[in-house]
């Protein structure tokens, strides 16, 4: 076992200008909040939503395909992004492809409200983006949603992507999307199946994040309400699963249990109720030897991928994490 360079606990400075003041503009936005979770489903899309963001301030994008694969439970709509930066190798047929679970606790988002930041995302790292409209919990549970991820890494890895001029495939996601690109990356490699060539995990929610430092300091204010998780994690598991499962709680395996996965990046903030699990799980990654990527973002909340309309810092760090993608994706810029 190695010694692991990454700590186990995050830290936080003061609480970045342009995130403090789109919180201000938005002060009834809340994840995880007292509200019926039908409500915030509405509240997000009324600020994030693609369409209602002012133009100016949309990410320009070469293309956005919208189109479908059949899945184990019906047809999972997918939404291709395709940057004029990736052009050359989609002609070339050497292109990659990440696929993006987004977060919301299971329960709440859509990839309307994610279409902005992964336009950047995209057309910085160069690859396809291929964002997923998973099924939601309650409606629908584990293991639904990794059922349908594995069924979108299956299409990209075969015809699916080939017909785009894909050759590999990446997994990523933020937050509960995170946490399911990282239970999708354990199950693949428990089940032989040819795995992701890397996962990107934005904010994960390895684990219930309760006995941390995090879940105090950053309890409630910050966007994440971090009571509201309990919420999510009833919306998610159905009864008989324990929150412990390896795919459920990937941020509560053994060192030993967590060796052989994709290389990883992991990106955590400051002000987040789940800050401290994230850096956990970047150590113990480490610690079973994989190649991990970890940046801390300490000035940072929970949910900046979907800031950057407002917040210019948000985009700096969409940018950072493009460059590592690109990294993991096409190796070391010569």
């Amino acid at each position: 076992m190695s010694k692991a360079k990454i700590p186990t606990t995050g830290s936080r400075s003061a609480l970045d200008n342009s995130i403090a003041a789109f919180l201000e503009k938005f002060p009834d936005l809340h994840l995880g909040g007292r509200g019926d979770f039908h409500e915030e489903r509405a509240d997000h899309l009324e600020v994030f939503g693609i369409h209602n963001i002012p133009r100016e301030n949309q990410h320009s994008i070469h293309k956005v395909e919208h189109t479908a694969i059949s899945g184990p439970y019906g047809t999972i709509p997918i939404r291709v992004l395709y940057p004029s930066s990736g052009q050359q190798a989609r002609e070339k047929r050497t292109a990659v492809a990440l696929i993006y679970f987004h977060g919301g606790g299971y329960t709440v988002g859509s990839v309307d409200e994610f279409e902005n930041g992964l336009r950047l995302l995209a057309e910085e790292s160069s690859l396809q983006v291929y964002a997923v409209e998973y099924k939601l919990a309650p409606e629908h549970t584990y293991p639904v949603q990794l059922d349908e991820y594995d069924a979108v890494i299956d299409a990209s890895q075969g015809d699916f992507g080939k017909a785009r001029g894909v050759q590999c495939v990446l997994g990523g996601g933020d937050s509960a999307g995170g946490n399911m690109t990282a239970a999708i990356s354990l199950r693949r490699k428990d089940e032989g199946k040819k795995p992701l060539i890397a996962q990107i995990l934005f904010y994960p929610e390895a684990r219930i994040p309760f006995d941390t430092p995090a879940a105090v300091e950053n309890n409630t204010g910050y966007y994440l309400e971090c009571n509201g998780i309990f919420s999510f994690a009833d919306h998610y598991l159905p009864r008989g699963t324990p929150p412990n499962h390896r795919y459920i709680s990937p941020g509560m395996q053994s060192v030993d249990d967590l060796k052989g996965l994709p290389p990883v990046a992991v990106y955590t903030s400051g002000f987040d109720p789940l800050r401290d699990v994230g850096v956990e799980y970047a150590s113990k990654l480490e610690q079973a030897g994989n190649k991990v990527i970890w940046r801390h973002h300490d000035s940072k909340t929970h949910g900046w991928l979907q800031m950057t309309a407002w917040s210019d810092s948000a985009v700096d760090a969409v940018k950072g994490a493009a460059k590592d993608i690109r990294t993991l994706a096409y190796g070391p810029t010569k």
